[in-house]
């Protein structure tokens, strides 16, 4: 029998090891971070054409105009000295100025990154609420025809090209279809009607097509990993246990299959996670909607290279971050993983 001082012990010899793992992890993502920030500096630093490229066709610009911003930017500096300038202004909060709105990247990033969480955020709602059922119910009724149909569209939803199918969403619901009052069945660009009051119906209705854009192709993926892991996992000897003591099939099913089969699928959602921030850049780009994606590819088209690279980083960063929590959440989900 253990004394009071042995017990007491117990939780800190399970927060210790937990403690560790986890200092050890940051350090190895900060030199991470470290090391893609310098690959993505030297990379936009070297594109074809340089950063002046966005001041290329104004014919207004002098070329003691060109040079006056070189210097301005410090661009006649190497390019290991005009990076450690950029980090110690990064680490210091000044990611610097959009070269188009002249306003600070931070900024422009936090007007479009509510934008972009409402709809990835619905997106991902969406998704599990369609893959997780269909996953299951798939993998229990394996070679019948509801496996061979969602299977099927499975299959489509991960061979489409996204920017096709919203295009052809927008063909079918925004031009073709017309609604009674003749105007598009569903609107196919923005959140909002312009100068219309706030409406949520219009809120709802301008998400229903890029959201079953992203949701179509997400599922399909989330569903044929969540199928094939259960049925991984329901011939296993456990699970054949549990039916032996009487339990009901949706308690075995839910309570011990699916526990184990969701670790693939918590890989795939936390590795995801990071396009909450990110957006998505075809969706955003095809359904004009105002989030960071969109934002991200015309800072692109016009060399807006502060903007980009703030983008660049700070997805890199949450990519990092999110690969820290799903080997968390592992040891959360089964007791058998450690953290070492």
């Amino acid at each position: 029998m253990m004394d009071e001082n042995s017990s007491s012990c117990i939780p800190f010899l399970i927060i210790l090891p937990m403690a560790t793992y986890l200092l050890r992890r940051s350090l190895q993502a900060l030199l991470t971070l470290f090391a893609i920030s310098i690959i993505l500096f030297g990379l936009i630093s070297s594109a074809p054409g340089g950063i002046m490229s966005a001041y290329a066709e104004n014919t207004d610009m002098t070329p003691q105009d060109i040079a006056r911003l070189r210097a301005k930017y410090g661009l006649d500096d190497p390019i290991p000295l005009r990076y450690a300038k950029w980090l110690g202004n990064t680490l210091r909060g000044d990611w610097g100025n959009s070269f188009v709105s002249k306003r600070p990247a931070l900024d422009e990033i936090a007007d479009r990154l509510p934008n972009t969480m409402l709809l990835m955020g619905v997106m991902l709602v969406v998704t599990l609420l369609i893959a997780v059922p269909l996953g299951i119910l798939s993998a229990i009724k394996q070679y019948t025809w509801f496996d061979h149909v969602s299977t099927t569209l499975a299959f489509a939803g991960q061979s489409l090209p996204v920017f096709w199918f919203g295009l052809l969403l927008i063909i079918i619901f925004s031009v073709t279809l017309r609604g009674g009052d003749g105007k598009p069945l569903l609107p196919g660009s923005g959140m909002y009607t312009l100068g219309a009051p706030f409406s949520l119906l219009d809120r709802v209705k301008h998400l229903i097509l890029p959201v079953a854009m992203l949701a179509f192709v997400s599922a399909a993926g989330y569903m044929r990993y969540l199928r094939s892991a259960m049925l991984d996992v329901i011939h296993e000897d456990y699970v054949r246990t549990a039916r032996a003591k009487g339990l009901r099939e949706r308690a075995v099913i839910c309570k011990h299959a699916l526990r184990n089969a969701l670790i693939p699928l918590v890989t795939l959602v936390g590795l995801d996670l990071p396009s909450l921030f990110g957006g998505a850049l075809f969706t955003e780009t095809i359904f004009a909607w105002p989030g960071i994606g969109r934002l991200y590819f015309n800072a692109a088209l016009k060399t807006d290279y502060p903007v980009v690279m703030a983008v660049l980083v700070i997805y890199s960063g949450l990519i990092i971050l999110s690969s820290l929590l799903v080997d968390v959440l592992y040891a959360a989900l089964d007791p058998r993983i450690r953290l070492a």
